[in-house]
Formats: structure tokens, C-alpha cells, sequence
């Protein structure tokens, strides 16, 4: 069946709270609105509002609330209006839930989402790529989907895990990609990569919004005879290092893209495990792609300079393949 990537989300977790009573929504503005982009519309008219709950305008409480509701048997997913409003939550989801597994052994089974990326026009405070901050926290679990029938399999598969799990959905892909995704029941396991695009003379790893950038960087230095292959990570943690290490074995050559900026970003703890484990096979430096080290700008023209796109990295490759 063809969805956007929106719809995929949701009717993962429509068919996750059909399956198993003990999950329920908590969101600013997720029942009788809907929720910011829509995705959660109809939700409160089939499962009512003890299980669609239209939370006050506070992250730390909608957060520390479902830390308590998981460590008591249910299975919450928390709407973020925007990821980058976690911040106000950070303490409850780094120090609590991401630790409690730990110093407890006992599970914290919930599920925080919402959108994040920029591209969209919506100014600092709603486009911020913070995917790296949780990848660095401990007992937390990060997946960033790029497709339709990924975003389905992971928020299903990250609903059933017993870890709490940090979702990031990009805006920009909400309605913009569209693609077959399974009906019924669908699973894609955490910690598998997904190589997207065979190819020989370079591997790209990406995730995220970044795939479809590098996808059409491909597809134009194609015409130049380079053969690029993509590897889409789909999750940083757990992180499939082995398809990444596989993939440049066998170019011998990596740049890695993500739409966050460049200092600190995931990309630099994937390029320190290829100069590790694949040192001997590269025949050029490992490039990294990805936005400016800065706030993402308002103004469009300024939003588009600072992010990364297809043109940067099809000039990344062919600089690379030419080292």
C-alpha cells in the first residue's frame, strides 16, 4: 500500500494500540487537534482520551509522567510538539529513563517522537537535528527513519522494546516521500542497516533526510561514470558498524552526511570506527557532509546555505574518488 512517511508512522502506532491496550499517547494538542502535523488525527475518536492525553505545555511532566507510567506496565509514546522542545525534558529522559535500566534492571519500555530537521522554514527554535545528544547518552535507544516502510517497522519495533527509544521523524519527509509499505503487522529491527544503493567506487553512510540528498548526488555523478554506494544506517543506536565497515571494504572510499551540523555530530563517531576497523582498506581521507555550525536561519536563502544538499556531496564525491 503507498503512504507518506507520516502516514506510515501512524499507522504504526494505530495498529500497536489496537494490539496491546497497555500503550497509550501523551502530547501537547495530540487528541482533539490532532496533533501539530496531523499525524495523530482520529486517534482520540477510536481509543479515547485515557489513551490519547492532551498533556499541559510541559516537557519535563509529559516525560517524568511516562517514566512512571512504563516502570508501571504501560507502554507510553510521547509526542513532542518539536524535537527540539526535549530539551525541556532533558533531565527526565538523559538522567531517569535512559539510567534506570541500569541501576534498577528494570525496564522503561516508552517511545519519544516527534519532528525534527529543518529545510521547512520554521526558524531555530523548530528545526534543530539534536539525534547526537542521545547517541552520546547512555541506556537510551536512537532511530532516525528515512523511508515510509522504515518509519513504520521502527516506530513497531520500537514500541515493543523494552529500552526507551527516541524517534526522530523529519518534517520535510512527513509528506514529501511516499512509498509501497507493508500492510498489517511490519517490523524492522533495531541496529540494522540498510544499504539502499549498490555501488563500487565510493560508499556513502547516511541517515535520515541526508539519504535522500545522497541519493540524487548519486544519480548525478552516475553520469560521470562514478558508482556510488549508500548505506542508511536507519539507527545510531544500536549502530550497525559491521554493513558500514563491510560497504568500505569494498570501495575502499566513505563520506558520511547528516543534515546536523559538522562539530560533534554522529558522523564523527562513525568516521573514528572506519579510521579504526577499515584504516588499511581507504584510499582516501573520510569525508564528512554535513550543515554549518550554526542555528538553522529563518530566511530560506539563508536556511538553504547553511544546511547540507545534493550538490555539496556530489562535488564531496568526486573530490574524493579523484584523491
Amino acid at each position: 500500500m503507498q503512504m507518506t512517511y507520516l502516514e506510515a508512522i501512524a499507522d504504526a502506532i494505530r495498529l500497536e494500540m489496537r494490539r496491546d491496550e497497555r500503550v497509550f499517547l501523551i502530547g501537547e494538542d495530540i487528541g482533539t487537534y490532532g496533533g501539530a502535523f496531523k499525524l495523530t488525527k482520529g486517534f482520540l475518536d477510536e481509543f479515547g482520551s485515557k489513551r490519547v492525553i492532551d498533556a499541559p505545555i510541559s516537557e519535563a511532566a509529559i516525560i517524568g509522567a511516562s517514566i512512571g507510567a512504563a516502570l508501571n506496565g504501560m507502554r507510553p509514546v510521547v509526542e513532542m510538539q518539536f524535537m527540539d522542545f526535549v530539551t525541556n525534558g532533558f533531565n527526565q529522559l538523559v538522567t531517569v529513563a535512559g539510567t534506570t535500566a541500569y541501576r534498577w534492571s528494570i525496564p522503561v519500555p516508552m517511545v519519544v517522537r516527534g519532528p525534527s530537521g529543518g529545510g521547512v522554514g520554521a526558524n531555530p527554535f523548530h528545526s534543530r537535528n539534536s539525534e547526537a545528544w542521545f547517541a552520546h547518552a547512555t541506556g537510551l535507544k536512537v532511530v532516525c527513519p528515512a523511508f515510509a516502510d522504515d518509519a513504520k517497522g521502527l516506530m513497531a519495533a520500537s514500541m515493543r522494546d523494552d529500552d526507551p527509544v527516541v524517534f526522530f521523524e523529519h518534517k520535510g519527509l512527513y509528506r514529501k516521500i511516499k512509498g509501497e509499505v507493508p500492510e498489517g503487522e511490519y517490523i524492522v529491527p533495531l541496529g540494522k542497516a540498510r544499504v539502499v544503493r549498490q555501488g563500487m567506487h565510493c560508499s556513502i553512510i547516511a541517515y535520515g533526510s541526508a539519504v535522500h540528498m545522497a541519493l540524487a548526488a548519486a544519480e548525478e555523478v552516475a553520469k560521470e561514470g562514478i558508482d556510488v554506494e549508500i548505506v542508511d544506517i536507519r539507527t545510531l543506536v544500536p549502530f550497525d558498524e559491521e554493513t558500514v565497515l563491510e560497504s568500505v571494504r569494498k570501495t575502499h572510499r566513505a563520506i558520511i552526511v547528516h543534515e546536523a551540523v559538522l562539530t560533534a555530530g554522529f558522523g564523527g563517531e562513525i568516521a573514528a570506527r572506519i579510521a579504526d576497523k577499515a584504516f588499511s582498506y581507504l584510499d582516501a581521507p573520510v569525508k564528512r557532509v554535513a550543515a554549518f555550525d550554526a542555528p538553522t536561519p529563518f530566511a530560506p536563502t539563508l536556511e538553504q546555505a547553511v544546511l547540507p544538499n545534493s550538490t555539496v556531496i556530489a562535488n564531496t564525491i568526486r573530490q574524493t574518488c579523484s584523491f
